[in-house]
Parts: C-alpha cells; sequence; structure tokens
C-alpha cells in the first residue's frame, strides 16, 4: 500500500556520525525543477552515467538541503548550506553515497513498488492462498452443463 504523507514536512536525515541535513520532501515539483537544472541541462550527451548522477544528485540537493548540522569549514566553524558548500558536502564519497541511499533511493523505491507482481498460487513463488473450496468430483460429473438461452 501507498502511503501519503499529507504534512509534506521536511525531515532530518542522518548522512554519517554527526552530519544530519534537513531536506525538503521528495516531491515530483523538486524532481521537475531539478532535471531542468542549468548544470543538469549542461552534462554533454557523451557523459557517463555517474557523471550524469553526480550533476543530478548535487543540483537536486542544491534544491532540497534546507539545514545542516556537524559541518564546518577548513577551520573547523560551523558553516550553512549555500550551494558551494553543498557540492563539497556530496564530493565526499560517503556522503554521497548516504545521500543517494537515504533520501534520493527512497523516492525510486515506488517505481519497483509498482512493478512488483503478487505471489504465484502455485510455483516457486507459492504464497497465495486459495480462496475456494476444490469443486466436488461426484457433482461436477452428475449434472450436465448448462447452456445459455438463445435468441
Amino acid at each position: 500500500m501507498l502511503t501519503l504523507d499529507l504534512t509534506n514536512a521536511p525531515r532530518w536525515h542522518d548522512l554519517a556520525s554527526g552530519v544530519q541535513v534537513q531536506l525538503r520532501p521528495l516531491t515530483t515539483a523538486l524532481m521537475v525543477a531539478t532535471r531542468s537544472d542549468p548544470a543538469v541541462e549542461a552534462v554533454p550527451d557523451e557523459a557517463s552515467d555517474e557523471e550524469r548522477a553526480v550533476a543530478f544528485a548535487k543540483a537536486l540537493a542544491r534544491r532540497a538541503v534546507l539545514a545542516w548540522d556537524g559541518i564546518g569549514d577548513a577551520d573547523g566553524m560551523r558553516i550553512d548550506p549555500s550551494p558551494e558548500a553543498i557540492e563539497a558536502l556530496l564530493d565526499v564519497w560517503p556522503i554521497f553515497e548516504a545521500f543517494q541511499l537515504t533520501y534520493v533511493s527512497k523516492g525510486l523505491l515506488l517505481e519497483q513498488e509498482k512493478n512488483a507482481s503478487a505471489l504465484s498460487p502455485n510455483g516457486p513463488s507459492a504464497g497465495a492462498s486459495d480462496t475456494a473450496k476444490p469443486a466436488h468430483p461426484t457433482r461436477a460429473a452428475s449434472k450436465p452443463a448448462r447452456n445459455a438461452r438463445r435468441g
């Protein structure tokens, strides 16, 4: 079952020990805006899938990050999110991976859910239960089948 969060409130996500980011909900509007981001559109046609993924993730993060905690500059001073700081944060591999897993992939899970099939009642994925009793063999053979009236 698809569960809707009608509040659309931002949520805090842990990306690493001591590093949290507050992110907007991953909505259709946010995804569409990110796809038309100039940095995403500037990715050359011959770019690899990985290069496209990095450009998209950074563009999405620039739009989604509202606040953060546990992030500072080279001197250890707390800094606020900015486009440059957000890109620098995603250049840290474990942070990039955590962002992809905790935020981006959650939006993609819905795609997987709608492509899933119910378990087969027989075969390797047997899991569905019978909903009717089997037909009684003597009753079925004792009466001929009724034909539909015509005309």
